[in-house]
């Protein structure tokens, strides 16, 4: 059985240093991919999780790859092997899923781009900690347990840390990150369904610039 190399270990722990805050990012509308993604970046928001959510995905990638270099440009809600190919080949830094299958972790082990598996209960964290994956995201987050659940993960687990996504909102974020063992938090309220369609860049700026502030 292949085990996950330092290389991958580190190209995570650089991901999760670089931002407090990861934005879950679904693009719509093609044309928002570069303006969206550069609010962000102008709002202080260094990593970037562009999901598979829409048909969109695969292509914002590349295109904000080569349009916003400063930043780390990943995807989110990959679920296949065939999904994680074309991601790598879209040049996604990192790759995150919702949750886990042997096959994903294994592939995961040996891909070019490092996972950030997905994972909600202990035995799905026990899958990837036998292949040497320590870097974990939570989802969702608030449904499986929240805080507490992170907080006993700690103790059979004190070497894990975790990026929980799903269901936090701004005025919960700092309540997590101050949690031992949690990196990063992801959420959508950095990437607002009005401020979007109305193409409302500074407001998305101010955003992610008050939600950093707030830490």
């Amino acid at each position: 059985m292949n085990q996950l190399s330092d290389y991958h270990r580190e190209r995570v722990q650089a991901v999760l240093a670089a931002s407090p805050l990861v934005p879950v990012i679904a693009i719509k509308d093609p044309d928002d991919a570069i303006p969206l993604c550069r609010a962000l970046v102008d709002g202080g928001i260094r990593v970037l999780e562009i999901t598979l959510r829409t048909e969109h995905g695969v292509r914002a990638i590349e295109k904000v790859r080569k349009a916003i270099p400063e930043a780390w440009v990943g995807a989110g809600t990959v679920t296949s092997i065939a999904q994680y190919r074309q991601v790598e080949s879209a040049g996604a830094q990192f790759v995150i899923t919702p949750g886990v299958t042997e096959a994903i972790l294994e592939f995961g082990v040996t891909s070019e781009a490092p996972l950030l598996p997905g994972v909600s209960t202990v035995s799905e964290l026990m899958m990837g900690y036998a292949l040497g994956y320590r870097e974990f995201k939570f989802f969702p987050a608030e449904v499986a347990g929240g805080i507490p659940a992170l907080k006993a993960f700690s103790g059979p687990f004190p070497d894990v840390v975790f990026c929980p996504t799903g269901g936090i909102s701004r005025q919960t974020a700092r309540d997590y990150l101050a949690l031992p063992n949690v990196r990063a938090v992801g959420g959508s309220w950095l990437t607002p369904a009005e401020a979007i369609a109305g193409k409302d860049w500074p407001a998305v700026s101010d955003i992610a610039r008050g939600s950093l502030g707030d830490l």
